[in-house]
């Protein structure tokens, strides 16, 4: 059986030569002789004979080169390279020989389509490619008898008929810096060796990879990508796209397929301090108005418990603590307690009131109202005692006499 394909093979590549007509007719008679005797020992070593015959006979004269140092002028296939869409029709030159061969045994080996010929030049065309494995051979003998032989594998291709991408078991929450899996699921794609897969957040690309298969036929291919969330992707978009690149023969602008774009999970995190804990006591006048500041942030939103001094009796449970008017009462340690799903985070406050300084007040109002006093007293004073002062109707009025001493009003 083994024999019988090797023989069918010699006789499809190498009956157009003369001498291995000869040889395929010599071998032929060998073995019908071979067949023919009754020694069972002697038939099966003229079969081995034979078959070591015919293989030496097979790498010796077939010479399958386009570039070999025997075929100088080799079939030339235009296009050299053919890429054709699954179902499309497809068609290709082979010229045999730049010189003159027309003599020389040639052809165009094909498993679909139809082959016509002009001279030393072949036209092979097909209306509907559906063949993935295909292999065109152009081939002639030479002069010195040697097949010179060029082979085209034309590429056939197939745009994926789905793209997917989803999180690999994983539907519900994520949580910052912890590594989760993308998975985009190309269907039904050929040939698969020339498929590119980008991995996208938003607009931004993330990764490209490549198919290690060489599988020819439409294929299921799935790519995975490792990707650690931060609290920036909450509610990010991903998507992933599936791009043939065919190289210069295939399309202009490669085929591209895209998946849905698909909301993530939320991004949960611990809630962190909005401002950073502050060691140092927070001093206070007694009186004055007090803000404590515990914001925070974290998914899910989280919520405030807080602890007061003992002699402070109400409760709160916003961000921020106020109080309008501090009392003895207020002052201790306050902790505030942040908390949500993911974790907790603390913050305390040491506050310390101080009295309201009364007696410096009421010292300042008395030396004020002193100073005011004197001020009054100095003006009375100086009005009553200035220097140089009298009343110019007075002086203009009376004459001035003379005044007599009392001794002698009597002896008048």
């Amino acid at each position: 059986m083994l024999l019988s394909v090797l023989l069918s093979v010699h006789y499809r590549h190498h009956l157009a030569n003369k001498l291995w007509a000869r040889r395929f007719f010599l071998l032929t008679n060998v073995f019908s002789f071979s067949f023919s005797q009754r020694n069972y020992l002697d038939t099966m070593l003229s079969c081995y004979l034979s078959l070591v015959i015919s293989l030496m006979i097979s790498f010796r004269d077939v010479r399958v080169s386009a570039s070999g140092s025997i075929c100088t002028d080799s079939p030339v296939f235009t296009p050299s390279a053919l890429v054709v869409k699954y179902g499309d029709p497809a068609n290709v030159t082979c010229v045999v020989c730049q010189k003159d061969c027309s003599d020389n045994a040639s052809g165009l080996e094909h498993a679909v389509g139809n082959v016509t010929q002009n001279g030393t030049t072949m036209f092979w065309t097909v209306d509907r490619l559906i063949e993935w494995e295909l292999s065109l051979q152009c081939y002639y003998n030479n002069d010195a008898s040697d097949q010179c032989t060029s082979i085209l594998n034309p590429t056939l291709y197939q745009l994926p008929e789905s793209v997917s991408i989803s999180f690999v078991n994983h539907t519900e929450m994520m949580f910052e810096n912890q590594q989760y899996t993308l998975q985009c699921s190309v269907q039904n794609v050929a040939p698969v060796e020339k498929l590119n897969v980008t991995f996208y957040r938003g607009n931004t690309a993330l990764r490209h990879l490549q198919s290690r298969s060489e599988q020819k036929k439409p294929v299921n291919e799935t790519f995975t990508l490792n990707i650690t969330p931060s609290r920036k992707d909450d509610g990010a978009q991903y998507w992933c796209e599936a791009k043939l690149e065919l190289g210069p023969a295939g399309p202009q602008s490669p085929p591209v397929v895209t998946s849905e774009k698909f909301s993530a999970p939320p991004v949960y995190y611990g809630p962190e301090l909005n401002e950073p804990r502050n060691p140092d006591v927070i001093t206070v006048k007694e009186g004055d108005t007090l803000h404590l500041n515990c914001s925070s942030v974290g998914n899910p939103s989280p919520s405030y418990t807080w602890t007061r001094p003992k002699n402070s009796s109400s409760s709160y449970t916003g961000s921020v603590l106020t109080i309008s008017s501090v009392g003895f009462e207020h002052e201790g340690q306050y902790i505030c307690t942040v908390s949500n799903t993911v974790g907790n985070v603390t913050k305390e406050f040491n506050v310390d009131v101080q009295a309201f300084p009364w007696i410096w007040i009421i010292v300042g109002v008395f030396v004020a109202v002193l100073f005011v006093l004197i001020c009054v007293l100095c003006c009375l004073f100086y009005k009553q005692n200035r220097k140089g002062s009298y009343n110019l109707k007075d002086v203009l009025r009376f004459p001035m006499r003379t005044a007599l001493p009392l001794q002698n009003c009597e002896n008048i």
